[in-house]
């Protein structure tokens, strides 16, 4: 397999970069992000989950985020919808495409959603059940798929198995989650290549933290294998606020800048998408993660 011509990026910097920020960002920060983003030429953007503000409150908005966007025509705001009431919400937002999440750890799936990965596929079915009768599209993460924080070596038949699985719902697409960024590239293209050869490598997108700094290395070694779709979050935002550690997701402008050097086509403007990201971190108080973004300014400067 060669690798792709071109590549789709799933901005999940609204979302999974911001829900685990320790003061609430303001509704008007969150607003401009998405419409800064969509304006870069991003065409998803993950924009919000309809979860319990108990647990995530950071998403407590996500309806009036959603609700003061300027959509865009061909952009799709998907959101988080882990149960059924999630997705009421949500479809009273009029999204298009939610997301469901499960873990190919057992340890992380009691420690995260306080049940096995069987039960939260059950639990799954009837979001997927409504999503299609609603015309909505589902999209599935697989978390820990390289590793976990609470049982270390995650096997992967579990990766495949949880992914078959998700597919076999209705999921039209599988993200696999390094959630806490510990895997290498030879590894990640192993796990990747035996997704992929099951579900299929349209229906297979990669979801890499940079905890170690190998997010980018991970991507490259796994568009040999024709995977293109990669998720990345602008300015490096964000991590995962059940996983101790896990800080960072990949850059998009890292992510970006490669790809246009490898002649990727992505269709995202990089000094627009930079901009975004200098944005969202200013209202945040402090600078973008990326290393991109940051030399940029440092050019710029």
């Amino acid at each position: 397999m060669t690798r792709p011509a071109s590549v789709r990026i799933v901005e999940v910097g609204p979302r999974d970069g911001l829900q685990n920020e320790p003061g609430l960002v303001p509704i008007a920060a969150k607003v401009a992000l998405i419409d800064a983003l969509a304006g870069a030429g991003l065409k998803v953007i993950e924009s919000g989950s309809f979860v319990s503000p108990k647990w995530v409150p950071q998403m407590a908005d996500t309806a009036e985020v959603l609700a003061r966007i300027d959509r865009r025509d061909g952009v799709r705001y998907p959101v988080l919808t882990p149960n059924l009431k999630g997705l009421e919400l949500a479809l009273a937002s009029g999204v298009e495409e939610v997301a469901v999440f499960a873990a190919a750890s057992e340890a992380f799936s009691q420690k995260n959603i306080n049940c096995s990965i069987a039960e939260s596929l059950e639990r799954f079915a009837p979001v997927l059940d409504l999503a299609k009768a609603n015309g909505v599209a589902v999209r599935g993460y697989v978390s820990c798929v390289l590793g976990c924080p609470y049982q270390g070596e995650v096997p992967v038949a579990k990766v495949v198995e949880v992914s078959e699985r998700l597919v076999a719902m209705g999921c039209y697409e599988v993200s696999l989650g390094d959630t806490i960024g510990v895997g290498t590239p030879d590894r990640a293209k192993v796990m990747a290549r035996a997704v992929a050869d099951q579900i299929g490598v349209a229906r297979t997108a990669l979801h890499f933290h940079d905890t170690y700094g190998q997010a980018l290395a991970n991507v490259l070694a796994c568009l040999e294998l024709g995977i293109a779709t990669v998720d990345a979050a602008v300015a490096g935002l964000g991590g995962c606020p059940y996983a101790k550690g896990a800080s960072g997701n990949l850059a998009t402008e890292d992510l970006v800048y490669m790809l246009d050097g490898l002649g990727v086509e992505t269709g995202v403007d990089l000094d627009a998408l930079a901009s975004a990201g200098r944005a969202i971190t200013a209202a945040l108080g402090r600078t973008p993660a990326s290393k991109v973004a940051q030399a940029l300014a440092a050019k710029a400067g």
